[in-house]
């Protein structure tokens, strides 16, 4: 068990935050290990994007935080007393300050590789509600009508599919589009080589029928897909974002879809999540998803396992594993 007396007194189990609203609580490999260590967990799922103050607020005492993508920033960071790890669900980690978690000691992690064919899945999803149509030709249905011959149906064999990125998730998707027989385009500018001919973004842009996104968010990708690169897209192409919302400049993309110069888009993403009453919604040529591409049974409780061993291999003074801050023992004074 984790001897917790020293921070929490004699009487009380650490907390355990999480707002991850897919942990397996009840599952005795996620939430059960959590008890039998003797750590109290409490669910507080984030719902829609939090403020530092109300992330703050979360945290309290807590000792470690099984993490979406909450804003972890430097004030947040400073306030956490006691806090020694974030486990984040997933790899994002455009929402935590690292040198500032470095730096007060507390150790972050991921859970690498769990997701990546589940957010491939739901690439692939979104491009065929798109092309196909699905959201709006299953109103018609419902509505009594019957098929519409002058609206013409898309379709993945035989066209070009470009690749924005791609690590892991960007390499099984890239495994799907293979498999329908369709010409495969990738630009990374984080890869030097890959086993597939990389392609320059503007040629990408020019040529490809459907363009999907595989980026982390950084300074660097922030809005890569702009007014500009929108005008550079081919007519009537679909785009597909299921990593990050601002990598798109949502408001160039409404645009460029209300005067037709694409033919859709498929989000699972947005640059404000909910996106509730934003343009966007209001047009036909979206399917949109509530950020749900890393989420299945199978994923969820992968994600929960090893955000699980994360926080008692933390709290046990221990960075190993997908600690990707292992400096951080070193300031931790917990640890000592």
């Amino acid at each position: 068990m984790v001897a917790c007396a020293a921070i929490c007194g004699e009487n009380r189990a650490m907390r355990v935050l999480v707002t991850y609203g897919g942990y397996s609580i009840d599952h005795p490999d996620a939430g059960g290990t959590l008890a039998r260590a003797g750590l109290s967990a409490e669910m507080h799922p984030r719902q829609s994007d939090r403020t530092p103050d109300e992330l703050s607020a979360l945290i309290g005492d807590a000792v470690a935080v099984i993490a979406d993508a909450d804003p972890f920033n430097a004030d947040v960071l400073e306030r956490a007393a006691n806090l020694r790890v974030i486990a984040r669900t997933g790899v994002g980690l455009d929402s935590i300050d690292l040198e500032a978690a470095t730096h007060h000691g507390v150790i972050v992690t991921v859970t690498p590789n769990v997701n990546n064919e589940t957010v491939a899945d739901h690439t692939l999803a979104l491009i065929l509600a798109v092309l196909r149509r699905v959201r709006l030709e299953d109103a018609r249905v419902r509505a009594g009508g019957w098929r519409a011959f002058e609206e013409p149906l898309g379709q993945i064999h035989g066209r070009t599919v470009g690749l924005i990125g791609y690590g892991a998730i960007g390499r099984a998707v890239a495994r799907r589009i293979e498999a329908f027989g369709a010409r495969l385009l990738v630009h990374d500018p984080f890869v030097d080589a890959a086993e597939v001919e990389l392609t320059a973004l503007d040629d990408l842009l020019a040529q490809s029928d459907i363009v999907s996104l595989h980026l982390p968010l950084s300074p660097e990708t922030l809005h890569v897909i702009d007014a500009d690169a929108l005008a550079r897209m081919k007519p009537g192409a679909v785009l597909v974002n299921t990593a990050r919302g601002p990598l798109v400049d949502q408001a160039a993309l409404v645009e460029a879809l209300v005067e037709g110069r694409l033919g859709g888009a498929g989000l699972d993403v947005f640059e404000t999540e909910p996106p509730a009453g934003d343009a966007v919604l209001a047009l036909d040529r979206i399917v949109a998803s509530p950020h749900i591409g890393g989420i299945s049974d199978a994923a969820n409780l992968a994600m929960s396992r090893l955000a699980t061993g994360s926080v008692l291999a933390a709290l046990d003074g221990r960075a190993e594993g997908t600690v990707v801050n292992p400096d951080a023992l070193r300031n931790a004074v917990w640890a000592r």
